[in-house]
């Protein structure tokens, strides 16, 4: 008869002790659960403060780019050259808003053509700094909108005679201008070159690559036009999607193409 109940006992006993442990880590559990949280959730916070230090605040030059191919950080020497030219182009010193009115004309027209040839926007501000400023011909003879001469708007497709002058229509000198500045770009495969070469020529241009020895605009020795010429259209870019940075009352239209 004792050894039935001793049994039954035994059993309970040890139920009960297992019940107490069982009862006993789960608080423990609990605490752990809640500490591995606190640091699950404490750590993405101090990431996301060292990310946010780390990038700072960028600097001018930091933010200036042609093509999305960035100026040189560091050197002074074109630092200094890239601030002389963009405070040459504030309100200021050109006093004019017919850049914002021509560009309100002509952009909605020029990017479009430049996105089907595979073109970055930016080259949409050489039209501008070509011929915004001025009308008519130059003296070497280069007229239109992309300011072409006679002999390389007939090479990619314009009509130039006595009677018609395509070099004025905007649509076809800037397809013209596109299989140009393609065709450019598949020998420098630099944007900014490209963008250069447009001024200066690009025979002339690759000859001054070869003889430096230098493929990086912004180091190479050319002459004063040629040199500043990049410089410009990148503060052209500036003076268009910060007008009121720069002096100038950012008309209505503006809007449409800036995004905002």
């Amino acid at each position: 008869m004792l050894k039935k109940h001793i049994v039954p006992f035994a059993v309970v006993a040890t139920l009960f002790i297992l019940a107490k442990v069982f009862t006993y880590q789960m608080p423990l559990a609990q605490k752990s659960l809640v500490k591995e949280e606190k640091l699950n959730t404490t750590t993405p916070k101090s990431d996301s403060l060292e990310v946010k230090y780390e990038a700072g605040p960028l600097s001018l030059m930091a933010q200036l780019n042609f093509a999305h191919e960035t100026l040189p950080l560091g050197d002074k020497k074109v630092e200094r050259k890239m601030k002389k030219i963009l405070a040459a182009h504030t309100y200021g010193n050109t006093q004019t808003n017919r850049l914002h009115a021509k560009a309100a004309k002509w952009f909605p027209v020029i990017e479009p053509i430049l996105a089907a040839y595979g073109i970055p926007n930016d080259f949409k501000y050489l039209a501008l700094v070509e011929s915004g400023m001025v009308e008519g011909v130059s003296p070497k003879g280069a007229a239109g909108i992309w300011q072409f001469m006679p002999g390389t708007a007939r090479t990619y497709g314009l009509k130039v005679n006595g009677r018609v002058d395509e070099r004025y229509n905007l649509r076809k000198s800037t397809i013209a201008a596109c299989k140009y500045i393609k065709e450019m770009y598949q020998g420098l495969e630099s944007w900014t070159l490209v963008a250069a070469a447009y001024n200066i020529g690009d025979g002339r241009l690759r000859k001054q690559i070869n003889n430096q020895n230098q493929d990086n605009y912004y180091k190479m020795k050319l002459n004063r036009e040629t040199g500043g010429y990049v410089y410009k259209v990148i503060s052209m870019k500036q003076i268009m999607e910060h007008p009121k940075r720069y002096g100038y009352a950012k008309p209505r239209v503006l809007l449409a193409y800036n995004g905002e």
